[in-house]
């Protein structure tokens, strides 16, 4: 590494001469461009493009309740370096304030990326005094209209009226995913939560921030717009590293007495350091490359798991929610074997409502199942299903066992009381938060789920309302944070149910469970209305890319039946769906490329054969079973009149894509959608025909499909490219050349996503389906293992290799060789 030390030389940036420039990416192909103002310690980032600083802010830490901003400190040195970062070589500036009496030191490092235009950010707060301060939060980014001297915030080249924003949620439905137009702010502002990305529809550029760790606070952006509509622009705009309060008072805290809103502040002993959030910034003209860019980064920078095949099945909320019985879940079980598991259906999946209490998951309720758990879930079992279940791993009802007999694990107030945080769903159980660092909450913890995982058999976990319980407070270890405190349960959980068990985050912020969760939803809940997948849908388009990068997306269940739910809680629907808002819901959980799980009361599919048609669509079928988001093509540009993104397209191989166009409207609504705006070359010759009954559709024309389609519809086409000659996936091996007669061997293919299902022959008379499997040969031989991929047209291609088996299973009794088997043992 290359460091340079900078003392305020003078210089320009672009037109304002006012910039103090400390270098920018010299030739750097990103044409990002930061500058140093020394007069008010803050800086500007921008390209060569604008006349102006597309930026100006500065850093700020709260400090024992007290702001410090940079033009607060009398001190400042700047080090330019020369550094290899995640997405290659850049250029890093450190810039330490200083000079601060009874203050610690701020420094910041923002960091430019020299071949993509990407930059980091992160603030350092560093006590070089005898005393200890407390931190409360980081300003990451403090921009105003007075520090930018009158020019525009976050100026995207265009008019801002013209800018519209996507604002990251706390949790998965904490609130709604909306594209807002900038002056359409909710409650004057925008906030995000993780993300925010903001484009300007008339010259295409964006401006995306996204937060790239959440070891001890919480990532919350704030764009202040004001004016009108045609008059508006931005105000101010901030990017904090902060507590969980902000959020949780609008969420579990919102009738929690003042004592229970604890505010985060964090001690900083002398000669230590406390850091932000580290911040992924990116100007660019592709909005889509951005978040993608982003998600990569995610999966490798916190080693997401995003290897679970495909999870198609059941669950039962949507069908009965909290009122599932034990006869009407053998029923269901029953079906889902007999009638759809040859189809791939085979998660068997019971949510809330089996238990006894939030916080007592191993007790079922004896009313709803009076012959426990095990049995049912056994028998699901041995019908070939999955079996899953629904936990609210950190939630605690004031009618549990841990909260009768152990309340010195939950999260505490400063007056040592247990916080109290919301209600349950029967709005009458009080619920608090168990203190994941407490050692008796951990071992709870421990025999719960290994209890889950061991005793009734359960392969598929959902942990729910980790956004209710992501609570600041008083931790057995002191000066936890709610997002360690989650992370610790999280890891208390995976070692106890193992790495085989998959795990499913539901009701929690984004990012945290990255790396401890199989699967994540990505939206809110839907259910039996029209209304719950129009609702959902947005957060489908705006969180495609965590698919695969994050986790594997659960967009909840779809529902196509005619069953309606007159007393329900959520979504209540006295009118059947119609079939084309059946066919809309069904479609939209597609689209998300993640689960894919039916929530309808399974024997009402029998009454409507062109419902359960939808249910074993082929070409549906292997959109899940690829397991890839379908990309969506008018995120941030669909139309006004279409309320939000409609028009989603998944090119399944070179040769065949589905092109998925939704009316969310009251009316018939047309569409003129051109293949080059789909990637597809206008030149070929393409057949297209309906994806969900065959038949014919609207045919191209000079290069454009016409769609018209009534409200409340979804138009899904397949579009083949008949220049492209049809061939069968080619497998790729990892091989094995050798194994031992007795010992497990693995067998993995190397991915290939555009493969529906993969099938081991290893030649001797034994078969079995998956990407990655594990084979026992019980003698010595040489075989030729065979790998079968097949694609999404019907098409199987072949791979063999030649495998040699030596030894024997020896058939010796030794005394001597023989242990004990544990029930903790994994």
């Amino acid at each position: 590494m290359r460091t340079q030390k900078i003392n305020f030389f003078l210089g320009s940036f672009l037109a304002l001469g006012m910039l103090a420039m400390s270098g920018s990416a010299d030739a750097a192909s990103s044409g990002l461009q930061f500058s140093f103002i020394p007069k008010t310690g803050g800086y500007a980032i921008g390209t060569g493009r604008e006349l102006s600083p597309v930026l100006i802010a500065s850093p700020a830490v709260r400090v024992d309740g007290r702001w410090l901003h940079a033009a607060d400190f009398s001190k400042c040195a700047v080090v330019k370096s020369e550094v290899t970062g995640a997405l290659g070589k850049a250029d890093e500036w450190t810039i330490t304030y200083s000079g601060l009496k009874d203050a610690p030191e701020l420094v910041y490092e923002v960091r430019i990326y020299r071949d993509v235009p990407f930059g980091e950010m992160q603030a350092v707060a560093r006590n070089t005094t005898s005393k200890t301060f407390h931190v409360d939060a980081f300003r990451i980014i403090d921009a105003s209209e007075q520090a930018a001297n009158g020019r525009s915030i976050l100026n995207l080249a265009g008019p801002a009226a013209e800018d519209r924003v996507l604002s990251g949620s706390f949790s998965e439905d904490t609130p709604a995913m909306v594209v807002r137009d900038l002056a359409d702010a909710e409650k004057q502002i925008h906030r995000g939560v993780g993300t925010q990305l903001v484009y300007n529809r008339q010259s295409h550029r964006s401006w995306f921030v996204g937060a790239l760790t959440s070891d001890r606070f919480l990532t919350v952006i704030r764009l202040h717009p004001v004016g009108t509509a045609r008059e508006t622009h931005i105000a101010a705009y901030q990017v904090d590293s902060t507590g969980t309060t902000e959020l949780t008072q609008d969420n579990s805290l919102q009738n929690s007495s003042p004592e229970d809103r604890v505010e985060l502040s964090l001690p900083i002993e002398t000669k230590k350091t406390i850091a932000s959030e580290r911040l992924l910034f990116s100007l660019s003209n592709n909005y889509h490359r951005q978040l993608e860019t982003y998600g990569k980064l995610i999966r490798d920078l916190h080693h997401a798991r995003v290897t679970a095949p495909p999870a198609l099945g059941w669950w039962s909320w949507t069908a009965y929610y909290s009122g599932l019985n034990e006869g009407a879940a053998r029923t269901n079980a029953e079906y889902l074997a007999q009638n759809l598991k040859p189809l791939g259906y085979n998660f068997f999946h019971i949510d809330e409502g089996y238990q006894f209490a939030r916080g007592e998951y191993a007790t079922a309720d004896a009313g709803l199942f009076p012959h426990g758990m095990i049995a049912l879930e056994k028998k699901a079992a041995a019908m070939g299903l999955v079996p899953g279940l629904w936990t609210a791993p950190f939630q605690v009802s004031e009618r549990s066992w841990v909260d009768e007999t152990h309340p010195e694990w939950l999260v505490h107030n400063a007056k040592g009381a247990p916080i109290h945080a919301g209600l349950g769903a029967n709005e009458t159980d009080r619920l608090f938060v168990l203190d994941t660092t407490n050692p008796g909450a951990q071992e709870y913890l421990r025999k719960t789920y290994a209890t889950l995982v061991k005793d009734w058999g359960i392969r598929y976990i959902k942990l729910d309302f980790m956004d209710a319980t992501a609570i600041e407070g008083y931790y057995f270890r002191p000066n936890t944070t709610a997002l360690e405190a989650q992370r610790i349960g999280l890891k208390t959980i995976r070692e106890a149910v193992g790495d085989s068990v998959l795990l499913d985050k539901d009701g929690s912020p984004m990012l945290n469970p990255a790396g401890y969760v199989d699967m994540g939803r990505i939206s809110q809940d839907t259910g039996h209305t029209f209304a719950a997948t129009k609702e959902a849908a947005t957060a489908f388009a705006a969180r495609y890319y965590m698919n695969r990068n994050f986790f594997v997306s659960d967009p909840d269940a779809f529902t196509v039946s005619k069953q309606t739910i007159p007393d329900g809680e959520w979504h209540e629907s006295t009118i059947p769906l119609t079939l084309n808002e059946a066919e809309a819901s069904i479609a939209s959980s597609a689209v998300a490329g993640g689960m894919f799980e039916i929530g309808d009361d399974l024997p009402t599919l029998a009454e409507s054969p062109e419902r359960l048609a939808l249910v074993k669509n082929r070409n549906l079928l292997d959109m899940a079973k690829l397991g890839r988001a379908s990309f969506p093509v008018d995120l941030m540009t669909f139309e006004p009149e279409d309320l939000q993104p409609s028009v989603f397209l998944l090119k399944e191989n070179p040769r065949q894509s589905i092109l998925t166009v939704f009316n969310w409207t009251e009316k018939t609504r047309k569409h003129s959608i051109m293949l080059s705006t789909l990637g597809l070359n206008s030149q070929r010759r393409y057949a297209v025909s309906n994806a969900l009954d065959g038949g014919p559709a609207s045919p191209v024309a000079k290069g454009t499909i016409e769609i018209t389609q009534p409200a409340h519809s979804v138009r899904m086409l397949k579009i083949v490219d008949e220049n492209v000659a049809a061939r069968p996936p080619m497998p790729l091996i990892d091989q094995v050349s050798r194994g031992t007669a007795g010992q497990p061997l693995s067998f993995r293919a190397k991915p290939d996503d555009s493969v529906v299902r993969y099938r081991w022959n290893f030649g001797d008379g034994t078969a079995l389906e998956g990407s990655t499997v594990t084979h026992t040969y019980t003698h010595a031989g040489d075989f030729t293992v065979s790998l079968y991929a097949t694609g999404v047209e019907d098409l199987t291609g072949k791979q063999t290799f030649p495998l040699t088996i030596t030894g024997r299973i020896p058939t010796q009794f030794v005394p001597k060789q023989k242990r004990r088997y544990h029930a903790d043992e994994k």
